[in-house]
C-alpha cells in the first residue's frame, strides 16, 4: 500500500492523526491493536478469576455440608458448568494471546478477528440468555441454603425462604441479562474497532 493511500486509510480511523511515514503508523496501528485486544483478554481475565471463586466456595460449602445429598448435587452440577466455563476462559485467553512469530500483523489481526466473532456473533453466542437463569437458580439455591443452615428439602418448604430466593432470582437475573448485554455491546464495539484496523492495513 502506498503512504499516501496508508494515510489516507488512517484518517477515517483517526481524523486528527498528523502525517506520519509508513513506519510510525504502522507503529501506532499495532500499539491500538494491542489496546484494543487486552480490553478483550482483561474481561476474560476478570471471568476466571469469577469462575475460580464460585468453585472455590461451591467446594467449602460442599465439605460442610456433607449430609445434604440434594444440596451435594446441585453444588456439584453448578461445579462442572463453572469449571467448564473456567476451561473455556482460559482457552480463550491462551488463543487471543498465542503470537505466532511467522504471522505477519495482518494475518495475526485477522485471525483474532475471527476467533472473537465466532464467539461474539457465531452459532452459540446468544446461548447465554438460556445458562444465566440456571444457573443464578443453581446459585441462589447454593448460597442460601448454605445460610439457613438447614436442608434443602427443608428450605424449599418454608415459604419465607421460597419468597425470598424468588425476589432473589428476579432480581439476580435483572442485574446480570443487564451487565451482560452492556460488555456484549461493548465487546461488538471493539471487535469493530479492530476490523477499522485491519482495514488499514488492506
Amino acid at each position: 500500500m502506498e503512504t499516501t493511500e496508508f494515510q489516507n486509510a488512517w484518517k477515517n480511523i483517526d481524523s486528527e492523526i498528523n502525517l506520519k511515514s509508513t513506519d510510525e503508523l504502522n507503529f501506532i496501528l499495532q500499539t491500538k491493536i494491542r489496546k484494543t485486544m487486552n480490553k478483550f483478554l482483561i474481561i476474560f481475565g476478570i471471568d476466571v478469576i469469577v469462575c475460580a471463586g464460585l468453585l472455590v466456595f461451591l467446594t467449602v460449602t460442599a465439605i460442610n455440608r456433607q449430609a445434604d445429598v440434594i444440596y451435594l448435587v446441585n453444588n456439584s452440577l453448578l461445579g462442572l458448568i463453572t469449571l467448564s466455563a473456567l476451561f473455556i476462559s482460559l482457552f480463550s485467553l491462551k488463543k487471543l494471546q498465542n503470537n505466532k512469530s511467522d504471522l505477519s500483523v495482518k494475518d495475526w489481526l485477522e485471525f483474532r478477528i475471527r476467533l472473537l466473532s465466532g464467539w461474539l456473533s457465531g452459532k452459540y453466542s446468544k446461548l447465554y440468555i438460556i445458562l444465566v437463569p440456571i444457573l443464578i437458580i443453581m446459585i441462589n439455591l447454593s448460597i442460601h441454603v448454605y445460610y439457613e443452615y438447614k436442608p434443602l428439602p427443608e428450605v424449599m418448604t418454608n415459604m419465607e425462604s421460597v419468597f425470598g430466593q424468588i425476589v432473589g432470582f428476579i432480581v439476580a437475573l435483572a442485574v446480570s441479562l443487564y451487565a451482560l448485554k452492556k460488555i456484549r455491546k461493548y465487546q461488538l464495539k471493539n471487535l469493530e474497532y479492530l476490523k477499522s484496523l485491519l482495514s488499514a492495513l488492506q
